[in-house]
């Protein structure tokens, strides 16, 4: 059980009572008459060999109260989309496989790419992307949620808990970020978001002065999660980052369209473990080091839309601000560990903060040198304007898809 309080500005909905799954689902089946239920699935081909993706989707069989699932599957040659057909079609629910790679969907993407309409780059935020489209084309679904396909402690819980906030007819919430704690294999993970993203908020705010967008962020008790829910107009304008930003990015896009009482977190776990990602401190364009850039990016945009001005000297103050603080966090986080029993490794955790520091500065060069970087893809919105047809065609190409390869 972990606490109860209400100590930013947006709701949380703690698990004060370890309420039982059954009891959830009763009341999401009785939703989803109101409120038709939709999730997307972003995954790679290669994670259906893994051992987490098949436990998912052991547990969604029994979710029977979701309507609709929609896997966005990329890595994926002709025979892969086969297989992944075939491994999805366990499925009671109405499902669909998009082949991301495959001809249909490539062609359409080929078609808006020349428009500047598309994702420059693939990776989840272009998959996500992709599925949004679907749903708007496909589905009649009105809370829709979404969780990555890498979560070796999965429980149904966990997506009826996220669904829950938004199916809801008698909450108003628009929007709903999952959260957690990152502890697994007796010892703290989530170093991105434990020792990067807090202490950055933190010293931005010592640089720059409380704001109302740095306090939004620090109510959130884990900004990283890949876990979230929304309700169906959310879809529609919501523009989402091509890069590590997408989380970050997301609520950023939350904090600028909806008022936070129209936004709140969900506690949807006690443990979680998903595939860790290396620290990668030779190589910036990949692991943690640049999920820590595009983050970095993605932060200081959104604090650059707001008037807030960024020189090669401010960015030099806030690396020395974030080590300073961040070597703090390190300490707090040691005594925590040591008073529940639990691993910590001081140099790997101090060496996670260096790495950090410095990137801080190439984020900055970056952000100097192209101020302008437009960081989103399109919203769907901008997209059906330019292309009316565009939703009809996505789900006659995934229909195809289907039709010619089951």
């Amino acid at each position: 059980m972990g606490d109860f309080y209400q100590d930013g500005v947006i709701a949380t909905l703690h698990n004060l009572k370890q309420r039982d799954t059954a009891g959830l689902e009763a009341d999401l089946r009785r939703f989803s008459g109101e409120r038709p239920m939709a999730l997307i699935l972003p995954s790679l081909y290669s994670e259906l060999k893994t051992d987490a993706l098949p436990a998912i989707v052991d547990h969604l069989k029994h979710a029977d109260y979701i309507g609709q699932i929609i896997i966005g599957l990329d890595r994926a040659n002709e025979a892969e989309y086969r297989d992944a057909l075939q491994f999805f079609s366990q499925l009671p629910q109405q499902h669909r496989v998009l082949w991301n790679d495959g001809p249909e969907l490539s062609a359409i993407q080929s078609e808006l790419a020349e428009m500047n309409l598309a994702p420059k780059n693939p990776g989840k935020g272009k998959n996500v992307w992709g599925c949004i489209g679907y749903v708007l084309a496909a589905t009649n679904a009105e809370a829709i949620a979404l969780h990555d396909c890498d979560i070796k402690t999965y429980d149904r819980s966990m997506v009826a808990r996220l669904f829950y906030p938004i199916a809801n007819p008698q909450f108003s919430y628009e929007f709903c970020k999952g959260y957690y704690a990152r502890v697994a294999n007796e010892k703290l993970n989530g170093r991105a978001c434990r020792l990067f993203v807090g202490p950055l908020i933190a010293s931005l705010e010592k640089l720059f002065g409380p704001s109302g967008y740095l306090t939004y962020m620090k109510s959130f008790r884990y900004a990283l999660a890949g876990e979230f829910s929304m309700r169906r107009d959310v879809l529609n304008d919501l523009r989402i980052p091509s890069d590590w930003g997408l989380e970050v990015g997301m609520l950023s896009e939350m904090h600028r369209n909806y008022s936070n009482r129209m936004l709140c977190q969900v506690d949807i776990a006690d443990v979680y473990d998903h595939k860790h990602q290396d620290l990668s401190a030779e190589d910036e364009n990949s692991g943690l080091s640049k999920m820590s850039i595009d983050i970095a990016k993605a932060i200081i945009r959104k604090m650059a839309t707001q008037g807030n001005q960024f020189t090669s000297e401010s960015f030099r103050s806030l690396k020395a601000t974030y080590y300073r603080t961040a070597l703090d966090y390190v300490d707090a986080y040691r005594s925590d560990a040591v008073i529940n029993g639990l691993k910590f490794d001081i140099h790997k955790e101090e060496q996670s903060v260096e790495l950090f520091a410095e990137n801080i500065i190439k984020a900055g060069e970056i952000y100097l040198e192209r101020p302008m970087e437009t960081p989103f893809i399109p919203s769907w919105t901008r997209v059906r304007s330019a292309v009316p047809d565009i939703l009809d065609r996505i789900a006659r190409a995934v229909e195809k898809d289907h039709q010619t390869y089951s």
